[in-house]
């Protein structure tokens, strides 16, 4: 039996507490232990307490000595899109210098601009690429991440995506969780409603026959898929044993939040334009919100999500990265918490949950990762600072040490 014991962390913060996802207050009980140990048998936390009692049990164990150090579950990245050929270099300078994010799109880039490169790569060469993007997510601290297809969009080339994903998991230390959105856009080959039963009457049986994803989702915005049109996809996939999850709100206040909670979807995601009675609806169904402040910096806006209001109507907030090429290129959650607390005024504490335990739950994760606690898989992160909430007030870099999946270290600024 391998066996490890991290001794004298400053902070150990394992946000042990309810088993479920936290609201209101509950967000801010981070249950921190100092001069905190964990003790690991092959991968799963066994123990967690003071370095004095988790050092009378660690006889033969590997010792990782957290001095000055802070031990975090490693985060839990709740929406990103890391499989793609190339970049979006050029939106970057269109935006740079004025453009929209749709007058982007009108002029040939956006998510077309991918799509077209990502359909003309190979299975390899989008493997390959992924790799380097799971590095950049453990060199941040992010043990687990939501995988999205949508950058195919034919039949082919949304199955290529989730197979790279499928092999991601079999060749990274990072835990992919896939999503299907092969409803990311309207190809321009077709119109949406052929489009649309491609999906329904296609892709989604086939995604189904090889099991390539958990979750499905849809781009439920003006310009791309409308309401009917989601409810309409994402009930088939429901039907067909899919979870959901929903792009909602992002552009417009379109009612996908609303439409979230009429299908009882496990999360509805972006949010910036959604209103209370969106608040309302997706607290009754229990949906959980996922904010993406890094989608709004990088597009130069300032609608942040109105995520004070959401922690105060009892919702479960979800901070995450949409890691993607052209709205969202960043992967690094240390970011997201900054902005989470500078633009979206949610407090270190609150940040913390809303990318850890929060997020594990929104991808039926929680009584495995999320948290460190007895019986959970010791993923978990070590930052060279003292006080958890350097992590995001510090920005800009990497605060990281070092990163251990199921006990066993995978990143370290020591070697």
């Amino acid at each position: 039996m391998s066996s490890l014991a991290v001794l004298h962390a400053s902070q150990l913060v394992t946000l042990a507490g309810p088993k479920r996802p936290r609201v209101r207050s509950e967000m801010s009980e981070l249950a921190i232990v100092h001069d905190g140990g964990m003790l690991v048998h092959d991968g799963v936390i066994v123990a967690i307490g003071s370095s004095t009692e988790i050092q009378r049990s660690a006889r033969q164990s590997e010792i990782v000595d957290a001095s000055g150090r802070v031990v975090l579950p490693g985060f839990v990245d709740a929406h990103a899109h890391p499989v793609f050929a190339g970049n979006r270099l050029d939106d970057f300078e269109r935006r740079a210098r004025g453009k929209t994010y749709e007058q982007i799109a009108a002029a040939g880039g956006g998510i077309w601009s991918t799509v077209e490169k990502t359909r003309a790569a190979s299975e390899m060469d989008l493997l390959n690429q992924a790799k380097k993007h799971a590095n950049w997510f453990l060199e941040c601290g992010t043990t687990t991440v939501e995988a999205k297809s949508g950058y195919g969009l034919t039949l082919e080339d949304e199955l290529k995506m989730l197979r790279v994903i499928r092999q991601l998991n079999e060749e990274t230390p990072v835990e992919f969780v896939p999503t299907f959105l092969g409803a990311h856009a309207v190809p321009r080959e077709c119109r949406a409603d052929e489009y649309i039963d491609l999906v329904i009457e296609e892709m989604l049986p086939a995604v189904g026959a090889e099991r390539l994803a958990e979750f499905c989702d849809v781009f439920c915005e003006h310009g791309y898929f409308d309401i009917e049109q989601s409810r309409k996809i994402l009930a088939v996939a429901k039907r067909l044993g899919l979870k959901l999850r929903i792009h909602a709100d992002q552009l417009t206040n379109s009612g996908a939040a609303q439409l979230a909670a009429e299908l009882e979807a496990t999360t509805a995601d972006h949010l910036e334009k959604t209103d209370e009675d969106g608040f309302a609806a997706m607290k009754a169904s229990g949906v959980q919100p996922v904010l993406l402040p890094g989608s709004v910096y990088a597009l130069g806006s300032t609608c942040y999500p109105r995520a004070r209001e959401m922690i105060e109507a009892g919702l479960a907030v979800v901070i995450a990265t949409d890691f993607n090429p052209g709205s969202s290129p960043s992967p690094s959650m240390p970011m997201m918490l900054s902005l989470a607390c500078t633009q979206m005024k949610m407090s270190p504490a609150e940040a913390i949950a809303a990318s850890t335990i929060n997020a594990a739950y929104s991808l039926d994760r929680g009584d495995k990762i999320g948290s460190l606690e007895q019986g959970k898989l010791a993923n978990f992160s070590i930052f060279d600072c003292e006080d958890y909430r350097e992590i995001a007030y510090w920005f800009g870099f990497s605060k990281i040490h070092s990163v251990y999946v199921r006990g066993r270290s995978v990143l370290s600024r020591d070697k």
